[in-house]
């Protein structure tokens, strides 16, 4: 969980570059039998990674000592991810030194695709009740983290499902509804912006980051995409799905925001919708702790171009999942840790902590006290069912990057046409597709 505007941006060099080590790394593992079989039977002390946010910190050690006071002879040694550009730099370069821990609580499933290639990740649904675990407990969402081979290296974990956040207050003062704002549809969107920059009640409307790394597309462009053609990503079928009459609206819709000046093209230091310089922002449940009593804020669903109701919207989850590391010895305490780690008591405990969603099938039942204590977080429990994540595939990365450079030349910059920039776009992505 991390906000967008302050993600690291080293994530696509460090990982296109790991694959140089893929086959030395290969070598170290078996397929079946071996040091693999041994590994995945083994029991013994483990060591896991989990994120320095203070949230998942103070999850992550309350889990740990309740593991090792029930397991004393396969205790759990914890700490944060070490430090580094980014933790996806830090995981790659660990699986290249193979000095990956058993488990890492912090996986973007957008680069699984290349350290499974790289033969750093265990295939999860090798355990006897793998599959089993990760669908019984995830449900039809896990289906989208399955890789090519239809397998799962890694383990569904937690979602914050992005919606747009608006400022009441801003609202208010742009004459706009502040209680129930209809921003369902682009015109009506387009409109509320519009009302936003010419009552002066802020600079900009929105103002997503207008930079160019591969991730930014996770919190403008894909979004919406997945919300206009009803539950699908760039990638479809193994092609691109980005030159075609959805993706285009959605691509059109954010070049008007642009060239109509309702939101900033220039990288904007610091929030700006914390600071009142946008009057909306598409985040996850982790801004509700985040801006606390900073900002006046509601929360609708991303826009489709004709209407779309909430409860059929689809969005991008922002998922960080849980991967097992084959430089683990005791692969069998890792899986048990791993389940552990999930249980429904845990996925409580972690919900109550952080307001993050774990990727759990009828999530909003199951923790129903939870979210009737929690009103603010009830919206994002109903919108965690319906979430598209990035692909897991190899040249993921590159493709996001490949997309991202086509929205920002054509879109936020508005040179040329989308249509030509997409199309272009369209091509590289199937080239990279063609090349597992």
């Amino acid at each position: 969980m991390r906000k967008p505007t302050t993600r690291f941006r080293t994530l696509a060099m460090s990982i296109l570059t790991a694959g140089v080590v893929a086959s030395t790394l290969a070598g170290c593992v078996t397929t079946g039998g071996g040091l693999e079989a041994d590994a995945i039977r083994s029991h013994g002390p483990v060591t896991i990674w989990y994120s320095n946010n203070a949230q998942e910190v103070h999850w992550g050690k309350a889990m740990v000592r309740a593991w090792n006071s029930l397991h004393p002879k396969e205790p759990i040694t914890a700490q944060e991810v070490p430090a580094g550009k980014s933790s996806e730099e830090v995981i790659g370069a660990a699986i290249t030194a193979g000095t990956t821990p058993c488990l890492v609580f912090n996986n973007l499933p957008a680069a699984t695709g290349q350290w499974q290639k790289q033969g750093g990740l265990v295939d999860l649904s090798k355990f006897p009740d793998g599959a089993t675990y990760i669908e019984g407990r995830s449900g039809r969402t896990a289906d989208q983290y399955k890789s090519s081979d239809g397998d799962y290296y890694q383990m569904p974990w937690k979602q914050n499902p992005v919606m747009v956040f608006y400022n009441k207050t801003i609202f208010r003062k742009a004459g706009i509804d502040p209680t129930s704002p209809d921003l369902s549809t682009y015109s009506k969107f387009i409109a509320a912006a519009k009302k936003i920059k010419a009552s002066g009640a802020a600079p900009y409307a929105i103002y997503p980051a207008p930079t160019s790394e591969f991730f930014q597309a996770n919190f403008d462009y894909l979004p919406l995409l997945a919300a206009q053609n009803g539950g699908n990503t760039f990638i479809q079928n193994g092609m691109a799905n980005v030159a075609g009459g959805d993706s285009l609206a959605v691509a059109n819709f954010w070049k008007t925001i642009y060239a109509d000046r309702l939101a900033g093209n220039e990288q904007y230091q610091g929030d700006a919708f914390a600071d009142g310089k946008a009057a909306m922002a598409i985040v996850g449940p982790w801004a509700i702790a985040f801006y606390g009593d900073k900002v006046q804020w509601g929360s609708v669903p991303v826009p489709t171009k004709d209407g779309v109701a909430a409860d059929k919207t689809y969005t991008f989850p922002d998922a960080k999942n849980i991967g097992m590391y084959t430089s683990c010895k005791n692969q069998g305490t890792a899986w048990d840790v791993l389940k552990f780690a999930t249980s429904k008591d845990q996925d409580g405990k972690l919900l109550n902590i952080s307001g993050q969603m774990p990727i759990r099938d009828n999530l909003a039942t199951v923790y129903a006290s939870y979210f009737a204590a929690h009103p603010a977080y009830k919206e994002f429990g109903s919108q965690s069912a319906r979430t598209v994540d990035d692909p897991s595939g190899p040249n993921t990365v590159a493709e996001l990057q490949a997309l991202r450079d086509a929205y920002t030349k054509s879109v936020i910059a508005g040179s040329g046409s989308v249509e030509d920039a997409f199309r272009a776009a369209s091509k590289k992505i199937d080239k990279l597709q063609a090349e597992k």
